[in-house]
């Protein structure tokens, strides 16, 4: 059995799979429980499903439909593989498929879903300013449209998309520095995630994630040029961060500078 992760849970979950297995490794039928796209990061393996052999490499995407029968074989396969699991639930299936979805199998490596694939593993390393949640929508989204021949029209937001965008915004930053998630924020708007996310990126130019990331480094940036005795694990905190090297690597990212760089170019040098 692979080792799994769970990275999130709720309407979108994202699950990480390792699997150490190889050639020796005796193939078992498994049954597809949700709905679940699962983008292929590292190795290979092979998969049986509804009579069609298929083989997935890096950048491959394995598509699950509730009820299916699957069985992942790994005869010519060594070294195991890395999975990013995508499982959503029902009522947004249907949604984002708009009543056609997609059936169990399999794509290759295609450079539309191989981009958002990576997207969602740099999210899951905390290397982009995208949500996990956010990227996972956007990987399950675009492959609805491919797997459905959908094309989505862009979103023009109304008066009242765009009133329900700036009120989310601003109770993004009353509760930056605390835990705050997709589903949580679409329950606000009283929208569903999928909705919810196309609302507010096309209303404010940003995502949600994205947004309540800027709101944590402005609040982290005001307290290291307003406090410059506080410890920069302390300005990490009260900021919203939940650890110090995942705040460093953002400010970083974002400022050019380390928070510790940025403190001193304004003069603020602890003793």
């Amino acid at each position: 059995m692979p080792d799994t992760r769970t990275l999130i849970s709720g309407p979108i979950s994202i699950v990480e799979y390792r699997c150490a297995a190889g050639p020796a490794q005796r193939p078992v039928a498994e049954r597809h429980q949700a709905w679940s796209v699962s983008y292929v990061q590292r190795g290979s393996f092979g998969c049986r499903c509804l009579g069609v052999s298929l083989e997935l490499v890096p950048g491959s995407v394995l598509l699950g439909r509730p009820g299916d029968e699957f069985t992942c074989t790994h005869e010519h396969h060594l070294g195991g593989d890395e999975c990013l699991a995508v499982f959503l639930v029902p009522a947004l299936v249907d949604e984002i498929a708009r009543g056609r979805p997609w059936a169990s199998g399999a794509l290759p490596p295609l450079p539309e879903l191989m981009v958002l694939g990576e997207l969602a593993r740099a999210a899951a390393n905390g290397e982009a300013d995208v949500g996990l949640d956010e990227a996972g929508l956007a990987l399950a989204s675009r492959l609805a449209t491919l797997a459905g021949g959908l094309e989505h029209a862009p979103h023009r937001p109304s008066g009242r998309d765009r009133r329900r965008a700036v009120e989310s915004a601003l109770l993004i930053e009353s509760r930056a520095a605390e835990p705050v998630d997709l589903a949580m924020l679409a329950a606000e708007a009283g929208l569903s995630p999928y909705h919810y996310l196309r609302m507010f990126s096309a209303a404010l130019g940003v995502t949600p994630h994205q947004y309540l990331l800027r709101c944590r480094l402005r609040h982290a940036a005001r307290l290291l040029a307003g406090e410059p005795r506080r410890a920069v694990t302390e300005v990490a905190l009260d900021a919203g961060f939940a650890d110090l090297s995942n705040f460093v690597r953002t400010f970083g990212r974002a400022a050019g500078v380390s928070p510790g760089r940025f403190r001193q170019r304004l003069g603020g040098r602890r003793p």
